[in-house]
């Protein structure tokens, strides 16, 4: 009997433990919808960039430029939402929103994606289109691997599946676009469906 209560509290105590050093309250559903706002963005890009570009963009151009604009508004909502949604489920768990482990989170996630995002800046304005959308699932997959010791540990295999698919587009820079769609739209949503079932209805 005392062995079974011994067990009883070392469960609880490591319990304890992971709460107090991840941060635990990322919801399902916002992967769910960067998921359906990538696919959006995407459908919306292809449409501009096959009708009004002849299938390609140049840099100072207006669909370029509408293009980046809509990327813009896709990781715009999808930070709005994975905010108001991540606080409801924080605030229903009673736990906090903005502690150590949060800024640890955001910080060790945006180290990466930033960086990533200057060099991506950076190699376009050398007019070095093709490796673009494989740079991005390369990065962002870093930016998950890196953040997924402050937060629930599922979020590096999110992140392993978007290092392999940057790095197959960038062996096959014709299928990046693609590969984009897949790896930001169709994956955020089978995460965001697992990650929900498994933890959001607990």
């Amino acid at each position: 009997m005392k062995s079974k209560d011994y067990l009883k509290d070392i469960t609880e105590i490591k319990t304890l433990m992971n709460k107090s050093s991840r941060f635990i309250s990322l919801s399902g559903l916002s992967g769910i919808m960067a998921g359906v706002y990538a696919i959006i963005g995407a459908a919306i890009a292809y449409y501009l960039v096959t009708n009004y570009s002849y299938g390609t963009l140049i840099l100072d151009g207006k669909i370029f430029r509408l293009v980046l604009l809509d990327l813009i508004l896709v990781a715009f909502f999808s930070i709005v939402t994975a905010i108001v949604l991540t606080t409801k489920k924080a605030n229903k768990n009673g736990a906090k929103i903005w502690d150590t482990t949060s800024q640890r989170l955001v910080v060790n996630f945006l180290i990466p994606l930033v960086v990533g995002g200057l060099y991506i800046l950076i190699i376009l304005n050398q007019q070095k289109y093709g490796q673009a959308g494989a740079l991005m699932l390369i990065f962002y997959g870093l930016a998950l691997v890196n953040a997924s010791k402050y937060s629930i540990g599922d979020i590096r295999y999110l992140g392993y599946i978007q290092l392999v698919l940057g790095l197959i587009g960038a062996a096959f820079p014709g299928y990046g676009f693609w590969l984009w769609v897949l790896g930001f739209g169709v994956m955020h949503i089978v995460y965001g469906t697992w990650m929900y079932f498994k933890y959001d209805l607990e």
